[in-house]
């Protein structure tokens, strides 16, 4: 299984960015996908994660400011980031059925 993500970068405080991550091999019926962010010094903590069924939970720092969702025909997760914080700043990582990693993409939110 190959996890691909993509969408990160430098923004701006307020700003927005969207993150993909597109599932590819063998798997199916993928049931959690979740994004995870891991800033320098820190553990990595869970953003916000989406069941098969569409079930959400988002850690309450980013709640009201991202969207998680999702497409099973794709097997893909995308998480909308909006109005950026300098604190979101961190390497988003995607995560599928708990196993699963893909490989990080670094998220720069300046003031």
């Amino acid at each position: 299984v190959q996890l691909v993500e993509s969408g990160g970068g430098l923004v701006q405080s307020g700003g927005s960015l969207r993150l993909s991550c597109a599932a590819s091999g063998t798997i199916f019926n993928i049931w959690n996908m979740g994004w995870y962010r891991q800033a320098p010094g820190k553990q990595r903590d869970l953003v916000a994660s989406i069941t098969r069924g569409g079930t959400t939970i988002y850690t309450d720092s980013v709640k009201g400011r991202f969207t998680i969702s999702r497409d099973n025909a794709k097997n893909t997760v995308y998480l909308q980031m909006n109005s950026l914080k300098p604190e979101d700043t961190a390497v988003y990582y995607c995560n599928v059925d708990v196993a699963y990693w893909g490989q990080g993409t670094q998220v720069t939110v300046f003031s």
